[in-house]
C-alpha cells in the first residue's frame, strides 16, 4: 500500500470527529490508511466522511503506516517560504552582528575605549525596553513614546536594541516611514563611529575615560 498511496489522492472514510481520527481510502485501492487530526496542515475546517484529500504516507509511533501532511483538494496549497525574503529579513540582523564585532575588534586593538562598547550595550538594552514599553502602551491605549525619541535613541547608539525589538516584539517592524528614518539614524551612527575608528580620531575619548 505504501508504494501505491505515496503522495496521492484519497477519500476520508469512517471519520470519528470526537476522537479526531479516521481512515483514508486510496483511489483504486481497497485498503485504507489511518489519519489523525494533527496530520492536517493549514486547514480551517474539520474533516468529514467523503472529503477528498491529498496526503503522504509516513510511519506512526506504533510503526504502522499513516497519512501525513494532509490537505483538502479544494483548499489552496500552502505557499512555500521564499528564500529571498528570508535572506532580506536576515540582512539587518547580520549587519548588526558585524557592527558589534567591529566595535569589539576596534576596542581590542585600542582604536576606541572599551567604554564605547559598553555604552552601545547599555543604550541598546535601554532602547529595547523603551520599544517594549511603547508596545505595551499601544495595546492598553495609554500614552505612547514619541517616534522622535525612538529615533534619537537609535542615533546615539541604541539602534541594535531597537532592531532586536522590531524583530522579537514585532513593534514598528511594518511601518515603512518609521523604518526609513530609523535606518537613516543607523547610517549616521555607523558612519560617525567608523570615521572615528578609521581616522584615529577617538583620542579624545581616551582622555575622557582615563
Amino acid at each position: 500500500m505504501k508504494s501505491r498511496c505515496m503522495r496521492t489522492q484519497g477519500k476520508i472514510t469512517r471519520w470519528d470527529d470526537e476522537r479526531g481520527f479516521g481512515f483514508i481510502s486510496c483511489n483504486g485501492d481497497e485498503g485504507s490508511v489511518f489519519v489523525h487530526i494533527t496530520s492536517f496542515s493549514g486547514t480551517s475546517r474539520r474533516p468529514a466522511d467523503g472529503d477528498v484529500v491529498y496526503f503522504e504516507i509516513g510511519k506512526g509511533k506504533n510503526g504502522k503506516s499513516q497519512a501525513e501532511r494532509v490537505r483538502f483538494t479544494d483548499e489552496p496549497k500552502p505557499p512555500k517560504r521564499s528564500t529571498g525574503r528570508l535572506q532580506n529579513r536576515l540582512r539587518p540582523v547580520n549587519f548588526a552582528w558585524l557592527f558589534v564585532c567591529f566595535l569589539i575588534a576596534s576596542a581590542y586593538f585600542n582604536r576606541i575605549p572599551w567604554l564605547v562598547v559598553g555604552a552601545y550595550g547599555v543604550m541598546s538594552v535601554a532602547t529595547f525596553f523603551v520599544y517594549a514599553w511603547d508596545k505595551g502602551s499601544a495595546q492598553l491605549g495609554k500614552w505612547r513614546t514619541a517616534e522622535s525619541t525612538l529615533h534619537w535613541l537609535a542615533l546615539v547608539g541604541g539602534w541594535p536594541g531597537g532592531l532586536a525589538a522590531q524583530r522579537l516584539l514585532r513593534h514598528k517592524s511594518s511601518k515603512q516611514q518609521f523604518l526609513s528614518v530609523f535606518w537613516i539614524m543607523v547610517t549616521i551612527n555607523v558612519v560617525a563611529t567608523g570615521y572615528l575608528v578609521w581616522m584615529g580620531k577617538a583620542s579624545f575619548l581616551y582622555q575622557m575615560t582615563h
